[in-house]
């Protein structure tokens, strides 16, 4: 029997290509309306979707992901990410809801009541996607911090030792932030509001702990103004592309995102973060790891790469991506995914490269086909996320604690 894949959706604008919001059905007018997410989710839970991530950064998008461009042809500015997955929340039942959150220079404080609301407003159905800046003009944002400048994307020399000693230091406080919204989570018991009315009596004091996180980049005391979320914990997913932050989803994550370009590739990923899982003594704990792909899908190979040289004619270059980009049809991409799947991927999450197009490619196309082959769900059989992804809700650290 083939074991079911988890598929998952990321938005971000009209699509992952830049003129994506050019094409005839694109709706740029809506990219600033909640209506326009709230379709998409939709969609993609009428998918039968494990959850979608909503992309989202400190900085307006640009060509080169660590500076700034003048490009005026280009999708620029977005809607802050967790209030567009509060927003659309209520107006879906099933599908996990996963915004991205910036953690170099925010407070985990206040990111782990943001993410604890969010989960109360999708009862049960949210993570966040953590992600590292090492920017200068987003530490500028905020004004606490000096970063110097990076080159651009192009001129980066990855084995200069200064690089490598700032990237380890940015996602060795991305792992101390996710221990801080873990425990701020664990901070009320579950049962520590009463409510009764009769007594007088609305909350266990006694069941409410201080986190005492003391660490190089927090010093945390607690405990949260939110009690523990639905889910415990809700999912913690980030991306990684190499070494050090493989280590961050193998101590930290519960969703890695990986962007492998070969079967091959991908056994390679699989083991060193299921290696470094061990080295950090998670080993019996499942994460999920997801493989990248931009997709361009049509019902032929012939039509998905007229739409891409389309789409690449429109944007002035062909499309580059840190994932692979499959161009082809629903049935060739299902072929790939069950291939790659071989390698130890648990699921691969999709950047559609034009929406609404890819999406219903992906929805009415892909969807079928893997149900077709006993590969992916028929049907939600749980309400929550951590169900979705078949993880238990974790237990509270601080009440196993206490009844030891």
């Amino acid at each position: 029997m083939t074991e079911h894949l988890h598929l998952a959706l990321a938005l971000d604008g009209a699509g992952w290509h830049p003129a994506a919001w050019r094409e005839d059905d694109a709706r740029p007018s809506d990219l600033l309306r909640p209506s326009y997410w709230v379709d998409l989710v939709r969609q993609a839970e009428r998918g039968l979707l494990d959850l979608v991530t909503i992309e989202d950064a400190l900085r307006l998008q640009s060509e080169d992901p660590f500076a700034p461009d003048e490009r005026t042809d280009r999708v620029r500015g977005r809607l802050d990410a967790t209030l567009i997955a509060a927003r659309v929340a209520p107006r879906t039942s099933r599908i996990g809801l996963v915004p991205t959150a910036v953690v170099t220079h925010t407070e985990p404080f206040h990111l782990s009541k943001a993410i604890a609301t969010l989960d109360y407003a999708a009862t049960g159905r949210a993570g966040v996607r953590v992600q590292v800046s090492a920017r200068a003009d987003e530490a500028a944002h905020f004004g606490r911090r000096r970063i110097e400048a990076l080159a651009s994307a192009r001129e980066l020399d990855w084995s200069d030792p200064e690089l490598r000693r700032r990237v380890t230091e940015a996602f060795a406080e991305a792992a101390d932030y996710v221990e801080v919204l873990r425990r701020l989570w664990d901070s009320w018991e579950d049962d520590a509001e009463i409510r009764d009315a009769a007594t007088g009596r609305f909350i266990d004091n006694a069941k409410l702990h201080y986190i005492d996180f003391e660490g190089s980049h927090f010093s945390v005391k607690g405990p949260s103004i939110t009690p523990r979320p639905p889910q415990g914990q809700p999912i913690v997913a980030a991306l990684g592309h190499a070494e050090i932050p493989y280590r961050l989803i193998a101590t930290s994550a519960d969703l890695g995102l990986v962007t492998p370009h070969s079967a091959a590739e991908a056994a390679d990923i699989v083991g060193q973060i299921r290696t470094a899982q061990a080295a950090a003594g998670r080993a019996e704990e499942t994460v999920h790891l997801f493989g990248d792909l931009v997709v361009v899908l049509e019902d032929t190979d012939a039509a998905a790469q007229a739409r891409k040289r389309r789409l690449d004619e429109r944007a002035g270059a062909a499309l580059t991506n840190d994932a692979e980009i499959f161009v082809g049809t629903p049935a060739g991409l299902a072929d790939l995914l069950q291939e790659w799947q071989a390698s130890g991927l648990t699921g691969y999450r999709l950047r559609p490269a034009a929406l609404p197009r890819d999406l219903d490619q992906i929805t009415d196309g892909l969807v079928p086909e893997l149900q077709r082959r006993g590969a992916f769900r028929t049907s939600y059989a749980t309400d929550t996320l951590r169900g979705h992804l078949g993880l238990s809700r974790p237990a509270n650290r601080y009440a196993t604690a206490q009844s030891a």
